[in-house]
């Protein structure tokens, strides 16, 4: 079993001598289910009691898909001690996604109930971590669309946690309203760890409709939301919100936060919404502290305890001749390595260089795009967000999403996907971006759907919309 030297325990135990008595966990309803120190008695019966993680061995991985549960905290805590690794996996993943994840892991249980018993899983036999032996491994499907995982140790959720914590100035006065998945990045970094580390108590929410996550906002009186261009462009169009007089601090991650959204909201509820950015890999990049600068693609500058150093050799990708370039990413939250197959080039040793395209401006960053995202139009590169970007300038425009199909004559053609908040006509949309843009970044077609897929975290993928329309139709 681990002992208290681990800094994650050794950081609740500070927790619990400081806030033991205190409230940690509530319900939507503002109700309190868990004190801290109850959190720490259910973590040593789930440490403890037969047959769950006793049955485990300390480097084992164990799976746990449970949703937004109370229940997550004690749950990692019991894994903690028993050395046994987590493996999160979110709600919403299909059966088979879900078994390739598994089996690519060398999964040894599933939790999808912590109420009962751990299904066991047949592996490939233990795994060999070579004396860094991770506590947590993030899921992440990378640009193959394969499942790996990245491992992490205490050490770097704890830093992740402390950069997050003291850039946003998250204390112990806060409440976390948590319903981003918990099983996601984001969530883990922005409300469990720190629950553990800093005594940030959160109220969990299983209902994601708008109107109910607004209420629930106001009535357990939650001063920070991290949440995601979703939920704020849905709150900005709402009509007769309630008002939220103890929420002083509006997140926005896991996809770029359009300018028209954060206006909307300012202007209707008096906050700025922070745009946070970062990856599974390395936790929190950048963060716009300065609140509002609503620029396209405006993440701020790096996290306390980050250094951005770019690497040689620049993109061109804008009309304008502006260039955008990768950076590496220096921090102690940057995790080891890919697992099961590492890639030392692009992770570890603290650093991680992301696919994402940026500007490094005086006063900050700016996401402009991602190196498999630029479209070859007949040797011209062109970025879809600065496409998507002029699209949004168009009056009718309320969504778009710009991504690059196969032409036998030009290699790739652009195609756009858009939600328009008044009729409007491809036609029109097409003539509006031949009056700005150059020939080659105009899309060849613009479909207008009713909403645009996107995924738990609120992510629209290029490539699968790329797949829908790949023959021009609309499957």
């Amino acid at each position: 079993m681990r002992k208290t030297e681990d800094p994650l325990l050794a950081a609740w135990s500070e927790t619990l001598a400081r806030r033991g008595q205190d409230a940690a966990i509530f319900d939507s309803e503002g109700r309190v289910i868990f004190r801290f120190g109850e959190i720490e008695q259910l973590s040593r019966r789930y440490e403890k009691v037969e047959p769950g993680l006793t049955n485990y061995a300390a480097g084992d991985i164990v799976a746990i898909q449970i949703g937004n549960h109370p229940h997550w905290p004690a749950l990692f805590l019991a894994c903690l001690r028993r050395g046994i690794v987590a493996l999160p996996i979110e709600r919403t993943v299909s059966v088979a996604e879900r078994a390739a994840a598994l089996r690519t892991c060398r999964v040894a249980g599933l939790i999808t109930n912590p109420e009962k018993p751990i299904a066991r899983i047949e592996t490939s036999g233990i795994v060999d971590w070579e004396k860094r032996q991770p506590v947590l491994l993030k899921l992440t499907s990378g640009t193959t669309a394969t499942p790996r995982a990245i491992r992490f140790r205490s050490e770097q959720l704890l830093a992740d946690a402390v950069q997050i914590c003291e850039t946003m100035g998250i204390t112990e006065a806060d409440l976390n309203f948590a319903v981003i998945p918990i099983s996601h990045s984001y969530g883990f970094s922005n409300l469990i760890t720190p629950l553990l580390i800093r005594g940030v108590a959160m109220v969990v929410s299983g209902d994601r409709l708008p109107r109910a996550v607004l209420d629930d906002l106001a009535r357990t009186g939650a001063t920070v939301f991290p949440g995601m261009p979703v939920f704020f462009q849905a709150f900005g169009e709402m009509p007769n919100p309630p008002q939220l007089p103890k929420l002083r601090l509006c997140i926005s991650a896991g996809a770029p936060l359009p300018s028209a959204v954060a206006r909307r909201f300012r202007e209707k509820f008096g906050l700025p919404i922070h745009s946070f950015y970062g990856a599974s890999e390395c936790g929190g990049i950048c963060y716009a502290r300065e609140a509002p600068d609503e620029r396209e693609g405006f993440v701020g500058t790096p996290m306390e305890g980050v250094k951005l150093e770019p690497i040689g050799g620049t993109a061109k990708i804008s009309a304008a001749g502006d260039k955008a370039m990768q950076v590496r990413v220096r921090s102690a939250a940057v995790g080891d390595g890919y697992f099961p197959q590492p890639e030392p080039e692009k992770l570890g040793a603290g650093c991680f260089v992301p696919d994402d395209l940026l500007m490094l401006e005086k006063n900050g960053v700016r996401l402009v795009g991602r190196i498999s995202d630029v479209i070859n139009v007949a040797g011209k590169k062109v970025n879809p967000a600065e496409v998507e970007a002029h699209l949004l300038n168009h009056e009718k425009v309320r969504q778009a999403v710009v991504f690059g199909r196969s032409s036998p004559l030009r290699n790739e053609e652009v195609v756009a996907c858009v939600v328009a908040d008044k009729p409007a006509d491809e036609a029109e949309l097409l003539k509006f971006c031949r009056a700005r843009l150059s020939g080659w970044q105009v899309p060849k077609r613009i479909f207008l759907l009713d909403a645009l897929p996107a995924n738990e975290r609120g992510k629209i993928s290029r490539r699968e919309l790329a797949q829908q329309f790949a023959g021009g139709v609309f499957p």
